[in-house]
């Protein structure tokens, strides 16, 4: 099994360009399937989550052609000739469930196998259920062969008002790229606000959609006939930028993350100052500074955009471990996502913690250990604490962390990191 052999060798100095975002890129390929026409996405990363989306859309009738040297998929799907994800490669990650929208939309049936990804607690897909029911589409929930699947038809989408329960992102883009091919107006209210819808908003505009209010918790859409093909930019992964911001942090060193937005970072921002690190931020890029620096701890909650995103929070808490006082962590969005805490305290963090709430001690001296990733972000952080860390740590299973940072042992190194992949 491949892992990761991580030791301490000082601040971490210099740049890094940061690459296309993979929860905004993975709904745009998805979204693809609205039109037979070939649509081009750029800055697209290199992930094993990618390569999925690739195999699902080939399955499904496209014609997908990916440079991973360029960073450009182009993705062409003249014919549906399978409408769904199978058990094989649904398993493998949660934003298959994405193609479903646009199935519906473009030939008026879905048949998807409930989702895998990261075991960080339960992600229902009920609000994108009740959403497709709101257009009129018809809901068939099976079991078979040890798989739960669902089954969708629909004879004509009809444009509605939609509330949900929770901001949820993938429900946000599933209804959107339902709703576009739907016939009249549709509301989605209480919509998710993160970057990636905007992307996502943009992304459909291009391909004559009609979407407003994109980055509001209202959002409009009036639908349209057909859509065509278009060239698009992927936005800068703003998770990969926040887990390097705190591998400047955690390693008392300075580095200038290039093709970088500001904007979308601003919680960690706030928490790196209020830390005492230096935070510059530039139209295209931010330095992190915490050379020399004694860093205090926090209080950090996690919230649904703009609040403080659940990806960094246990990246943020191995931060933590390294700075002066007691700091808490609470998490909101997701009831599983302490597993992680586990795999810290093999290395001597001293984290208290019930339910979904975890108090750190900090100035503690970590020590490397054999530890696991337990999912994406719990992976990255343990790399972090192993960059911190007295010795040398083994982080296995490390398939979560290529799931979502591109060439992220080649990034570390270019800035100083002493990490190793072992095959």
């Amino acid at each position: 099994m491949s892992k990761y052999i991580v030791r301490n060798n000082g601040p971490l100095k210099g740049q890094i360009n940061i690459s296309g975002s993979k929860n905004a890129v993975l709904p745009l390929m998805a979204a693809s399937l609205l039109t037979s026409e070939k649509c081009e996405i750029y800055d697209t990363p290199a992930l094993r989550d990618v390569d999925v989306m690739c195999s699902i859309l080939r399955r499904i009738g496209g014609n997908v052609q990916f440079d991973k040297e360029s960073n450009c998929v182009e993705i062409e799907t003249q014919e549906i000739i399978y409408n769904g994800a199978d058990t094989e490669l649904a398993s493998r990650m949660r934003a298959s469930i994405l193609v479903m929208g646009p199935l519906l939309a473009r030939t008026g049936r879905a048949t998807i196998a409930l989702p895998g990804g990261c075991a960080i607690g339960a992600r229902p897909i009920d609000l994108h259920l009740k959403g497709f029911e709101a257009m009129g589409v018809k809901i068939w929930e099976k079991h078979q062969d040890g798989f739960d699947y669902v089954e969708a038809e629909v004879d004509k989408l009809k444009g509605c008002d939609i509330y949900l329960d929770f901001p949820s992102v993938g429900a946000t883009e599933n209804l959107m790229t339902t709703a576009v091919l739907a016939e009249g107006i549709t509301t989605i209210q209480n919509a998710a606000e993160e970057p990636e819808i905007v992307d996502l908003a943009n992304f459909l505009n291009k391909m004559g959609a009609r979407v407003k209010g994109a980055g509001t918790d209202t959002i409009r859409i009036e639908g349209v006939k057909t859509l065509h093909g278009t060239r698009h930019n992927v936005i800068p992964d703003r998770i990969e930028t926040g887990t390097f911001m705190l591998a400047a942090a955690i390693t008392r060193g300075s580095i200038r993350l290039n093709n970088a937005v500001a904007s979308h970072v601003k919680p960690l921002t706030a928490k790196l100052r209020e830390c005492g690190a230096e935070v510059v931020e530039e139209d295209d890029a931010i330095i992190v500074n915490a050379e020399g620096k004694k860093l205090v701890s926090t209080n950090l909650k996690t919230l649904p955009y703009p609040g403080f995103p659940t990806d960094l929070q246990s990246p943020f808490m191995s931060l933590l471990i390294t700075t002066e006082g007691r700091g808490t962590v609470i998490e909101t969005v997701f009831e599983n996502r302490f597993m992680h805490i586990a795999e810290l305290q093999k290395m001597g963090a001293q984290i208290d913690y019930s339910d979904r709430k975890a108090v750190i001690t900090g100035n503690k001296n970590l020590r490397g250990a054999a530890v696991k990733a337990t999912d994406l972000r719990a992976g990255a952080a343990l790399v972090l604490a192993g960059l911190a860390a007295e010795g040398t740590t083994q982080v296995e299973q490390v398939y979560y962390i290529e799931r979502g940072y591109e060439n992220f042992v080649e990034k570390m190194s270019s800035v100083g990191a002493d990490i190793e992949y072992i095959e």
